[in-house]
């Protein structure tokens, strides 16, 4: 198997909702009764996974799939009869008053062959930050604890950040500042030039401040 057939083999792994499930949980994601204001906005966790893929690859299937929690070619979820307690699927299962809470999540599997480097971009949209912080403190740290995601032992996350995204009309509604106060407010252009080429084309967020080492 090549690694860009493994790399999507593996982000499988990160990405097993089903798509019947997918327009639910686009109902679910949203903020809904959080305030007239901030109606139909998520929480969003962005993720970059890094694969360890010989270490995956030489696994079995069926060692595979009880990580997953579901059967590799079919797509079917594990009964819990024989489902792993610490299936990754069992475990970003978040139920609160007998109900299951859902996000809305997907992926894109890359890869730098040149650099030997190939993971997942995750992202995923949640009504509340708290299911999100629930399903990666289960991951991590284990429910109990170490009864950890055995995802984690193939596939590092090498980045992580959490944001809020308003919804489009919230953000067509937003006032523009008065002429006045971003008059006030404009910097010369050279200490824009200045700060520019301190930043040296980089973003200047989160754990985008700079280049991560690779392993």
């Amino acid at each position: 198997m090549d690694s860009v057939t493994s790399t999507t083999a593996i982000s499988w792994v990160l990405s097993t909702e089903r798509e019947s499930d997918r327009s639910d949980s686009r109902r679910r994601c949203g903020l809904g009764g959080r305030g007239p204001a901030f109606a139909g906005g998520s929480y969003v966790i962005v993720q970059k996974y890094l694969h360890n893929l010989a270490g995956w690859n030489a696994l079995s299937t069926e060692k595979q799939e009880g990580i997953i929690g579901r059967t590799k070619l079919s797509d079917i979820e594990l009964d819990d009869s024989i489902k792993p307690t610490s299936a990754h699927n069992a475990l970003t299962t978040i139920v609160e008053d007998g109900k299951e809470i859902k996000i809305l999540r997907d992926n894109m599997p890359f890869g730098r062959p040149t650099e030997g480097e190939f993971g997942t971009y995750f992202i995923g949209y949640s009504r509340s930050p708290s299911t999100i912080e629930q399903m990666l403190e289960n991951m991590f740290i284990g429910h109990p604890p170490g009864n950890y995601d055995r995802l984690l032992d193939f596939s590092r996350a090498a980045t992580g950040n959490l944001f809020f995204v308003p919804s489009t009309t919230f953000l067509e509604n937003v006032d523009e500042d008065p002429p006045e106060v971003a008059k006030a407010s404009a910097e010369p252009a050279g200490t824009a030039s200045q700060i520019g080429r301190e930043n040296q084309g980089s973003l200047g967020i989160g754990s985008l401040k700079g280049d991560i080492p690779h392993e």
